[in-house]
């Protein structure tokens, strides 16, 4: 079950693309390949984890060594959550100009500018009403996360 959940967050595209790069490196068509080529397998898919990022993703596999497709997928389902949690990050931090760690109406308001929106006031204070859960008059980061997830 837990191949299907993963494989729903990819196209059928990207599924092929990643059955054809695992495809390469299982030399001997076991349906396997073994961590040492893992991280060459994804440099080839265009994502490039960190050592670190690689032991963390094989630290739940099997002691046998080799990856099947189904743990591949999982593993690029854990790359892919990390890096849209990077860009949100990245994000919130380019909506906080003072890095305070909360958006209020003018660095929000100067951002969509920069964006080219030229939004009004009612219009930030409705962005902001919508986004500010706790009605403290700015946004922090779990407001923020959940504002771009509704999106």
């Amino acid at each position: 079950m837990a191949q299907v959940e993963d494989q729903a967050q990819f196209t059928d595209v990207q599924i092929a693309e990643f059955k054809e790069a695992f495809g390469l490196f299982d030399k001997n068509h076991d349906g396997s390949i073994s961590v040492q080529e893992l991280g060459e397998v994804m440099s080839r898919m265009g994502f490039d984890p960190t050592e670190g990022e690689l032991e963390d993703m094989l630290h739940d596999i099997s002691g046998s060594g080799d990856i099947d497709f189904e743990k591949f997928v999982n593993m690029m389902a854990k790359i892919k959550n990390v890096d849209e949690e990077e860009e949100t990050k990245l994000a919130f931090k380019m909506f906080d100009k003072d890095q305070n760690g909360f958006i209020d109406k003018e660095e929000l308001k100067l951002v969509m500018a920069s964006l080219g929106e030229q939004l009004t006031d009612d219009e930030i204070q409705e962005m902001m009403a919508e986004a500010d859960l706790d009605g403290d008059g700015t946004i922090d980061y779990n407001e923020f996360c959940q504002m771009m997830n509704s999106k």
